[in-house]
């Protein structure tokens, strides 16, 4: 018995659709949701969210937001969110590599923690883009990973 599923940004809705289970990156670790789950709400960390349908899965990239599990449908709120396919790797490569070197030379706080935090979202998106490329996983930085 299928749930729905919403998953949005603050921009736009990534994706919508009926689905079996969803596995996301809760702070405290990962968390599945199956068909008729407690209601819940939970924060996000950066990391994969898998989606089941059926054969099929989707993989997602989030960093940050919620998980609010509702008895009529399962809302992922994430301050980012990109499906696999859509990722740009060579982007993402450079984005790894520019936060990597920030987090070396971060001159004060503020500076280090937006560098870890876009170190975390770039090694997010490489992640899931290589599960659906095929690739291996990519080498993670000092940053401890998505």
């Amino acid at each position: 018995m299928p749930f729905h599923l919403e998953v949005v940004t603050a921009e736009r809705s990534v994706f919508s659709a009926d689905v079996d289970s969803i596995t996301v990156p809760g702070v405290s670790g990962e968390l599945g949701v199956l068909p008729h789950h407690a209601p819940l709400l939970t924060a996000l960390a950066y990391g994969e969210v898998r989606i089941r349908q059926g054969n099929q899965e989707t993989d997602l990239a989030v960093g940050g937001g919620f998980l609010e599990v509702r008895p009529d449908k399962v809302v992922v709120l994430a301050d980012m969110a990109e499906r696999a396919e859509d990722i740009d790797v060579t982007r993402a490569e450079a984005a790894r590599k520019r936060a990597a070197e920030r987090l070396v030379l971060g001159t004060n706080m503020a500076d280090l923690i937006r560098a870890e935090a876009a170190l975390r979202r770039a090694e997010t998106r490489l992640k899931v883009a290589s599960r659906r490329h095929g690739l291996g996983a990519p080498p993670m930085g000092s940053g401890g990973g998505a």
